[in-house]
């Protein structure tokens, strides 16, 4: 799975993209974010607050409730504002 990071969640983790293989049990795009979350200082940092974080899987906007099945993409980025 191929995993895009965005402004602030990009700068924190240290990279703009990285692939990965989550275990099985990892089913929704919360779930991910908690795996994620124990991979490094960064990764942590990146998601402690939730409430400022959204998602899209495979180019589309999701919850963070969203399923996982067959995501080839998954990207993490702060909202969107509008100008």
């Amino acid at each position: 799975m191929r995993l895009v990071y965005f402004a602030w969640v990009r700068e924190r983790i240290g990279v703009g993209e990285e692939e990965v293989d989550p275990p099985a049990e990892i089913a929704t795009v919360a779930a991910l974010v908690d795996w994620l979350a124990r991979r490094s200082a960064g990764h942590a940092a990146a998601f402690a607050d939730r409430d400022r974080l959204r998602a899209a899987v495979d180019q589309a906007f999701v919850p963070l409730d969203a399923p996982l099945a067959g995501a080839r993409e998954v990207a993490l980025f702060p909202p969107v504002t509008g100008g």
